[in-house]
This record gives structure tokens, sequence and C-alpha cells, in this order.
């Protein structure tokens, strides 16, 4: 009897330990089955967490305090000075857009393009432009808009001597080159890309967030530098200025540009897309799409023709240069000088920024001098004679004539607000900030460098310091000629 109470036992926890094993080992394979088809695809898995801001500030808030705060890049894209005007497509865009709010625009100057990000979630500005381009990352801490621009990423490549032949033309010519960009760029991020796709070396030398894309373009063209990367609608703005640059090699597909803003400005946002929607049919939208992208600066890239016509004159309109000389006290053949440079004696030209008439007036400028859009050459000729003659007067601290001249034609280029801050820094650097020649004209070419535009005693910001430089030199140039050939 014992015997078989000892095997009835036996055989009963020898079942309940099998069904305890096979409990567990299922249990354990449920448990292996549901964290496998429960974790996170690999498409899925993000480096950096969803950032939230704090702040609560919202279209409510912006109508009624009445004021649109945008942060923008000092740059040809997103805002700039030009000849005293205020300036940028992403600037213009943002100003139709607060007319639409019946809100004034507030501009803050993005000093550190590294920390655009949190600059806007910290509650500096409501609407982020800075030619931004939208990723996955990025998208992960703001918001954006509905995209109103594409561009690409091109390499920016200096033209040698002997023109196109050294000039790269594929991808897989990038090997082992240098190539600055900066770190936290998504140009350092496609360039990583490329050196895996291409299965070589490619030298990166990242630069902080305080130099711009448009200095790197400035250091490839002086020869400071090899490559550098942008995006190609601001790469071919600057085209304008360096003649010796090419932007032709692609290096990404085409990636949407916007605004951003906070993921706490649910509001704004959707305003703010409603009225991107409409207005980027519009005529208007157009117009400043090529006002900026199609309208390029006459005189750059000039040819050295420094006549029109034989015989012994100048152009067709010698005689109104000679009226308006007696008129306003200038050299005739200096104002010649000079309408050449702006239009080639052109009176029906138009050009960057909307400029127009053989003397390049700005459309809020040149009513000011009885000059319009459809006024005759001489008419456009005298008005710019009058202005030259005011704007010498406001150097009249210029003991020299020809160093005030030199002041003045400069300040008909870039604006006076420009030339004021190269003689702020002229001063502060040791020079003469009351002569042009080797002083102040060195603190023009400074000006579209970051630690020099930068200063405090500079207020208004980048300019395209080469620009104003070398118009000058040759307006004056052309005009020694001109004195030497012609009475």
């Amino acid at each position: 009897m014992q015997k078989l109470k000892a095997i009835i036992s036996y055989l009963f926890f020898n079942n309940l330990l099998k069904t305890i094993i096979v409990s567990v080992a299922v249990s354990c394979i449920l448990v292996v089955l549901f964290l496998f088809y429960n974790q996170p695809k690999v498409l899925e898995v993000t480096k950096t967490p969803n950032i939230k801001s704090n702040i609560s500030r919202d279209l409510s808030e912006v109508l009624s305090d009445g004021t649109l705060t945008v942060l923008l890049e000092n740059s040809s894209v997103s805002f700039f000075v030009y000849k005293g005007r205020k300036m940028g497509f992403e600037y213009d865009l943002l100003k139709e857009f607060a007319n639409e709010l019946g809100v004034k625009i507030k501009i803050k100057i993005i000093n550190d393009l590294d920390n655009v990000t949190e600059l806007l979630n910290s509650g500096e500005g409501d609407v982020l432009a800075c030619n931004y381009t939208i990723t996955r990352e990025r998208s992960r801490s703001i918001d954006f808009s509905i995209p109103f621009h594409r561009t690409n990423q091109v390499l920016v490549q200096r033209v040698g001597e002997d023109n196109q032949k050294d000039i790269l033309k594929d991808i897989t010519q990038l090997g082992g080159k240098k190539i600055h960009v900066r770190k936290k760029s998504s140009f350092h991020q496609r360039l990583l890309h490329i050196q895996e796709e291409i299965g070589d070396t490619l030298y990166l030398f990242k630069e902080s967030g305080n130099v711009g894309v448009e200095e790197m373009i400035e250091m490839v063209s002086e020869g400071i530098i090899d490559y550098t990367v942008s995006d190609a609608n601001l790469a071919k703005i600057n085209t304008r200025f360096y003649r010796n640059i090419d932007v032709g090699l692609s290096l990404s597909i085409k990636q949407k540009i916007a605004f951003g803003l906070r993921k706490s400005s649910p509001a704004l946002k959707a305003r703010l897309n409603d009225w991107l929607e409409g207005y980027k049919h519009s005529a208007e939208f157009k117009y400043i799409k090529h006002k900026y992208y199609k309208l390029k600066p006459i005189s750059i890239g000039s040819n050295q023709e420094y006549s029109s016509l034989k015989g012994g004159k100048i152009s067709i309109y010698d005689d109104y240069f000679k009226e308006a000389a007696e008129n306003s006290g200038w050299e005739w053949k200096l104002l010649a000088s000079l309408c050449f440079q702006e239009s080639r004696f052109n009176p029906d030209a138009i050009s960057f920024g909307g400029a127009y008439s053989m003397m390049q007036f700005m459309p809020e400028i040149g009513p000011l001098y009885g000059v319009f859009i459809d006024s005759p050459p001489k008419d456009q000729i005298m008005g710019g004679a009058l202005k030259l003659a005011k704007d010498l007067k406001s150097w009249s601290e210029i003991p020299d004539e020809i160093q005030r001249k030199k002041f003045t034609i400069a300040t008909y280029n870039s604006g006076k607000s420009h030339i004021l801050d190269a003689q702020r820094l002229a001063k502060k650097h040791g020079l003469d900030p009351y002569v042009w020649d080797d002083n102040v004209e060195k603190m023009i070419l400074n000006l579209s460098k970051r630690e020099f535009y930068k200063d405090p005693v500079v207020k208004s910001g980048i300019a395209k310091g080469r620009v104003t430089y070398n118009y000058v030199r040759e307006i004056f140039k052309r005009y020694e000629m001109w004195s030497s050939l012609y009475d």
C-alpha cells in the first residue's frame, strides 16, 4: 500500500512540475512576443526628445499687444539694408502678413544660427525666418508653416583663371576635399551622407554658428577657403556680388523652406498658413519672388567698356549730363561714369530691389527727385544729380572735396547707414574716419565679416562691402579715363 502511495505521489508531483515548467515557458514566450511586436521601429527611434515650449504666447497675444516679433538672419534672403531700405525676401513676406493681421512687425536679428530654435522656444520671437529648411530633427522641437519656397544644397567653389577647367562637376570628385560648413547645419549632415555614398573621405571643417553662410561664400571668393555649401537660392543671389564663384554642383534633392513657430502657438500657425495658402498665388508674391531671385544689380559683372560712342562723345546724353552738372556742382563726366555703372545708360533699366531708370532710383526715393518709372532720360539724369548734390551736403564734415565725393558715391550705392558704420569702425581701429581711400574703404570691406558687423558700433548690420568698395573705385577709374580723353 505504501509503495502504491509513493508511486501516486511521484506521478502527481512529476506532472505538477511539468505543468509549472510548461506554464513558465509559455509565459516567457508570450513576454518575448509582446516585447518584440511592441518595440519602436527603427525609423521611429529619436535621438533628441521632443522639446515643448512653456511660452503660452499665441495669436491672441500678438493681436492684443499689436506686435509680431520676427527672428531674422542678417542675409541676402532673410533681411538686409540696401540703399537705406529694409529688404529681404522673408522680411517682405512677413511684413505683408503683419499688415494682414493689423499689427507692427518687430525685427530681432539672430546672432548665433546654432541656437535659433532655442531662441524661438524661449519666447524671443513669434516667428523664425532664416531660410530654414524643414527636417525631421528640427520638426521635433518646433512647428513649421506650409512651405513658401524650395531649394537644394549646392557646392560653392571658386572659378580659377582657367575658368571652368578645375570646377568640380560630380559629387564623386568631393573625395579628399576640404569643405567648411557650420557644425550644426543640415549641410554638415548631408556631407556626412555623401561621404558614405561615395566611399571616400571628406575633410570637414566645422565652423561655429557665429559664422554665416554668406561670410563663408565670400571666403571662397577671396581664396581663404576652397569650398563651402549653401542653399541654392542664397548662393545664386551671391553670384551677383562675387563674379568668381560657381554654384552649379547640386548636392541634394529639393528641400522645403518654411517659417518656424513654437509648438505652443497653434493659432498663429493656422492663421499664417491660411494667409500663405492664398498669398502664394497672388501677383504680389510673384513680384516679390521675381524681385529677389530674378532682378540683378546692373553694375555687377560689368565689362570695362568706358565709352558707348565714337567720335569724342561718351553717350548720346552728354548734353543732359553737362546741364545737370551746372545745376548740381558735379563734374559731368563723373555723373556720366556713375550713370554708366548703374545702368549702362539704359533709361528703361530695372534691377535688384526694383531700382529703376538710368540712375537706379529705389521706388520710394525717385519721386522725391521728380523721377518716376516712365520719366524721360533728361529728368532721370537731373534727378540723380540733385540727389548726389543733397548727399554731398550731408558729408560736409569731410574736408577734402575728392574724399567727400567718394563718401557720397559710396552712399549712393549702399545707403548712408552702412557708410556711417564703416566710419565708426575706422575710428575704433585707428584709421581716419574722414578719409575714404585706404581708411574707411577698408572697413566697408569688413562689413561682410561677422566679427565686424556684430560690433556694437555697427547699427545696420551686414553689408556687401566688396560691392561698394569696387563701385567707388570703378567709377573714379572710368572718370579719370574719360577726363583724359574727352573735353
